[in-house]
C-alpha cells in the first residue's frame, strides 16, 4: 500500500512512545531508592533502567536528577550532572546547549563507561537529522561499538541500537534488522514489556521496508500474543493496523478492511483517533474498489485534521482523495483535491526556503566584494604600467632635450597618477577590511543557530520568549546592516549592538556567562563617535572559546572611559585564557587583531593620530581569562 508505507514511520514511532504497559514495580522501587542517596547512587544503572520508563516518567526523572545534582558541591567535575543537564536541554529543544553540556562530561579515562556514554550521546545527536549518515560518522560509531564490545560494557546495546537507526536511514534494512536483534538480545531488561514491545514493533517496521510479508506477520503475531499476556489493549489494537498492512500488500483487500476497522473502532472508542487512521482505512476501501467509502473517510480525515491541528499540515488525505475522484471520473473534484495538496506542500517548503534565502544573500554580498577587489587590483596593475611608461617617456624627453615645458608636464602627470594610485590602494585596503569584517561579524553559522533557536522556542509554545528573542535578533541585524558602510557611529549605538549580541548569546547558551557594560560617569555616549563593530570579534572569542570549556560561570566586563582626549576600552573575561592546545581560538584572536590594526591604521595612525590595542593573558598575573586594551582618539559628534 503506497500511501500507508509512506506514513508507516510516522505512525509507528509516536505510538511506541505513548503505548501503555504494565511496569515492573521492583524496577521503579530501585530507581526511587537510588535517587534518595545521591552520594552513593549508581547513575549508570539508573540511566540504563530508564529505558523501561514511559516517556512522561522518564521526563520527570530527568528534571528531578538535574535539580538534585545542581545543588551538589562537585557539579563541575560530576559527568552525570552535565549528562542530565544535556537531557533537560534536549527535552526543551535547545540542541546547541545540550551538545555543549555533553561535551563537558569528563571520564576517568578513555574507553570507560562514562566515555562511552558521552560519545554515544554525541553520536546519536549528530545522526538524528533523518538524513543519510556519511562514512566518517559511521566509522566513528563502529569504532566505539568495538570498544564497548571489547570492554564488555553494559552500554553495548546502545551502540547496537544506534547502528540499527543509522543503517535504516541509509536504507540498508537487512543490516539494520541484524543490529535490532543484537540490541534486543544484549539489553539488560529485554524481558521488560516496554523493551519487548519495542523490539516487535521495530522488527515489523524493518520487515515491511524489506517486503518480507512472512516476517511481518510473524512479528505481528508475537506482538499480539505478548500484548494479550500483559493486557495492553492499545498494543493489541495496533497489531490489527499492522495486519491490515500485510493483507493489503498481499492483495487481500477484504481482510485488510476488516483489520483496519477493528483498529479504527478501537481508536474511536478510546478517543485516540488521528488523521493517519482515517487515511489508512480510506486507502483500504480504495484498493478494494469501494470508492465512495474511501472518499467518505478521506474527507473525514481532512475534517479531523482541521479540527485538531498538530505541527505541519499533511497532504496525504488530499492525495488519496484526488486518486479516488479520478477513479470515479470526477476530475473537477480531483483537481480541487490536488490543488489543496499542492498548497500544503508549498507552505511546508517555504519554511526551508526562508533559511536558504539569508544564506544565499550573504554569499552574494561576499562575492560582490570579491569582484570589486579583483577589479581594483586590475586597475592598480594598469596604472602601475602607465607610471612605468611615463618614466621612460621622461627619460627619453631628457635625452632628446624636448624642453623644460615637456619635462614639467611629465612630472605633473606622474604626480597625478601617483595620487590616483594611492587613492585606489586606500580603497582596495578599505574593501579588504570591510570584507573581513563582514565575514567575522555576520557569521552565517551564528545566524543559522539563532534562527534554529527561534524555531525551537516557537515549537515549544514559549511565545513570550520567542517574541523577545526575535526582537533582539532583528534589532542586531538591523544595526549591523545600517552601520556596515559607516566609518564612525555613536558610542550609544555601538553599546546597543553589543547589548543585543550578548543577549542573543545568553539565550543560546543558558547559564554560561554574565556580562556588564560599564560606562564612566563623566562620559556621555550620545556625544562620542567610535568605529562600528570594533569590539564584537573579541566579545565573540571570549564567549565561544573562553567560556565554552569551563566548569564555572563566565563573566564578561566591557568598560569605556575617556582620559587625556583618548577613549580607553577594555574587554575583560574570566574564561579559559590563551593556551597552546587551543590553536583555532588563537588563530581567530590573531585574525581579530590583524583586522583591528588595519582599521586603526586607516582611520587614525595614517592621519598622525595615535591608536593602538594590546591583548593581555591574565595567567601571567595568576588570574584566569584574557583582557583586551584598546586606545583610540576621543572623537566628539
Amino acid at each position: 500500500m503506497t500511501t500507508r508505507n509512506t506514513h508507516l514511520l510516522f505512525l509507528v514511532l509516536p505510538l511506541l512512545l505513548i503505548f501503555s504497559c504494565v511496569q515492573k514495580k521492583n524496577d521503579q522501587n530501585d530507581l526511587k531508592k537510588n535517587s534518595d542517596k545521591n552520594s552513593r547512587k549508581d547513575y549508570m544503572s539508573m540511566i540504563i533502567a530508564m529505558d523501561t520508563l514511559l516517556p512522561k516518567d522518564s521526563r520527570k526523572m530527568i528534571y528531578r536528577e538535574d535539580s538534585l545534582l545542581r545543588n551538589l558541591p562537585d557539579t563541575g567535575s560530576n559527568p552525570f550532572y552535565h549528562y542530565f543537564k544535556g537531557r533537560r536541554f534536549s527535552l526543551e529543544k535547545k540542541k546547541d546547549s545540550a551538545m555543549a553540556a555533553y561535551e563537558k562530561m569528563i571520564p576517568a579515562h578513555d574507553g570507560d563507561e562514562v566515555d562511552l556514554l558521552k560519545n554515544y550521546t554525541l553520536l546519536d545527536r549528530s545522526s538524528s537529522n533523518g538524513r543519510m549518515v556519511e562514512a566518517a560518522l559511521m566509522n566513528r560509531i563502529l569504532a566505539f561499538m568495538q570498544k564497548a564490545e571489547q570492554s564488555k560494557s553494559r552500554l553495548t546495546h546502545y551502540f547496537y541500537d544506534l547502528l540499527a537507526k543509522v543503517y535504516y536511514q541509509n536504507q540498508n534494512e537487512k543490516v539494520s534488522l541484524d543490529y535490532v536483534e543484537r540490541y534486543y538480545k544484549s539489553h539488560p531488561y529485554k524481558s521488560h514489556p516496554v523493551i519487548k514491545q519495542r523490539y516487535y514493533d521495530v522488527s515489523f517496521l524493518l520487515a515491511s521496508r524489506m517486503g518480507d510479508y512472512d516476517k511481518m506477520m510473524r512479528s505481528n503475531v508475537s506482538a499480539r500474543n505478548f500484548a494479550r499476556s500483559i493486557g495492553d489493549s492499545m498494543a493489541i489494537a495496533r497489531t490489527y493496523d499492522y495486519e491490515a498492512q500485510v493483507y493489503d500488500r498481499k492483495g487481500d483487500h477484504r481482510k485488510s478492511i476488516a483489520s483496519s476497522r477493528i483498529y479504527f473502532n478501537y481508536l474511536k472508542r478510546t478517543n485516540s483517533l488521528h488523521d493517519i487512521a482515517f487515511n489508512n482505512l480510506a486507502t483500504s476501501f480504495e484498493h478494494n474498489n469501494q470508492t465512495d467509502s474511501a472518499i467518505y473517510y478521506y474527507k473525514e480525515g481532512i475534517a479531523f485534521a482541521k479540527k485538531n491541528p498538530q505541527g505541519k499540515q499533511k497532504s496525504f488525505c488530499y492525495n488519496g482523495l484526488m486518486n479516488a475522484y479520478k477513479r470515479k471520473g470526477d476530475y473537477a473534484a480531483a483537481l480541487a483535491a490536488a490543488d489543496s495538496a499542492y498548497n500544503i506542500e508549498i507552505s511546508n517548503l517555504k519554511e526551508i526556503e526562508a533559511v536558504k534565502v539569508a544564506e544565499i544573500r550573504e554569499k552574494y554580498e561576499v562575492e560582490k566584494k570579491d569582484r570589486n577587489i579583483t577589479d581594483l587590483s586590475n586597475r592598480n596593475q594598469l596604472n602601475e604600467k602607465v607610471i612605468v611608461q611615463q618614466r621612460w617617456t621622461l627619460g627619453l624627453a631628457s635625452l632628446v632635450f624636448l624642453g623644460v615645458l615637456s619635462f614639467f608636464y611629465v612630472i605633473q602627470r606622474q604626480r597625478r597618477l601617483k595620487e590616483k594610485n594611492e587613492l585606489l590602494q586606500s580603497e582596495n585596503k578599505r574593501l579588504n577590511i570591510e570584507q573581513k569584517l563582514l565575514q567575522v561579524q555576520l557569521n552565517p553559522h551564528f545566524i543559522f543557530n539563532s534562527i534554529a533557536n527561534l524555531q525551537s522556542l516557537v515549537a515549544t509554545g514559549n511565545a513570550n520568549e520567542a517574541v523577545r528573542y526575535l526582537t533582539v535578533f532583528s534589532g542586531l541585524l538591523r544595526n549591523i546592516l545600517e552601520q556596515s558602510r559607516k566609518d564612525f557611529i555613536g558610542l550609544d549605538e555601538e553599546i546597543a549592538s553589543l547589548d543585543n549580541y550578548l543577549q542573543l548569546q545568553q539565550m543560546r547558551f543558558l547559564d554560561l556567562f554574565d556580562y556588564h557594560i560599564n560606562i564612566d560617569e563623566n562620559l556621555h555616549p550620545q556625544d562620542l563617535l567610535i568605529p562600528p563593530m570594533l569590539l564584537q570579534p573579541f566579545v565573540e572569542n571570549a564567549i565561544e572559546h573562553g567560556f565554552r570549556n569551563i566548569d564555572y560561570k563566565g563573566l564578561l566586563t566591557i568598560r569605556f572611559k575617556v582620559e587625556n582626549n583618548q577613549m580607553i576600552i577594555t574587554v575583560d573575561d574570566n574564561g579559559e585564557g590563551l593556551t597552546e592546545k587551543n590553536i583555532n581560538p588563537q588563530k581567530k584572536q590573531s585574525l581579530a587583531g590583524i583586522i583591528l590594526k588595519e582599521r586603526l591604521d586607516v582611520l587614525f595612525n595614517s592621519q598622525g593620530r595615535e591608536a593602538k590595542y594590546e591583548i593581555e593573558d591574565k595567567k601571567i598575573n595568576g588570574e584566569q581569562g584574557v583582557t583586551v586594551h584598546i586606545v583610540i582618539p576621543e572623537i566628539r559628534d
